[in-house]
C-alpha cells in the first residue's frame, strides 16, 4: 500500500533551496536532485518502515531516514497513522540536528 505523502512547508523551502543551489552549480543539476528525491519518496511511500531510525533527538517519536541517491541529503520522516510526514531535507554535512525543533509543534 502506498501512502500519502505531506511535506512540512520548512522542509519544502530546503528541497527548493537546494534544488537552485544545484542548477547553478550545473544546469539540470537541480532536476535530477529533484527526481532522486522523488524516487526517495515514492520508496519511502511504499515501505516507510524501510528507513533508518533517527535515535539522536530528544522526543520520543518514530522518526526515520531515507539516502537520497547521488546527492549528500537524506530525508526525515515521520510515520503518522496512514501518513507519512517528511520533517527536513537534511544535508549529509551541514548542521546536524537543526531541524529536531520542528517535533515540538
Amino acid at each position: 500500500m502506498t501512502r500519502p505523502v505531506g511535506i512540512e512547508p520548512e522542509a519544502r523551502a530546503e528541497l527548493e533551496d537546494a534544488a537552485q543551489w544545484y542548477d547553478k552549480q550545473h544546469r539540470g543539476l537541480g532536476l535530477a536532485f529533484l527526481a532522486a528525491v522523488d524516487r526517495a519518496i515514492a520508496h519511502l511511500a511504499t515501505w516507510p518502515d524501510a528507513g533508518t531510525p533517527i535515535g539522536d533527538i530528544a522526543v520520543d517519536l518514530p522518526v526515520r531516514q531515507v539516502r537520497v541517491d547521488r546527492f549528500p541529503y537524506r530525508i526525515a520522516y515521520l510515520v503518522i497513522d496512514d501518513a507519512i510526514q517528511v520533517l527536513a531535507f537534511m544535508h549529509d554535512r551541514r548542521r546536524p540536528g537543526y531541524w529536531h525543533p520542528r517535533l515540538d509543534g
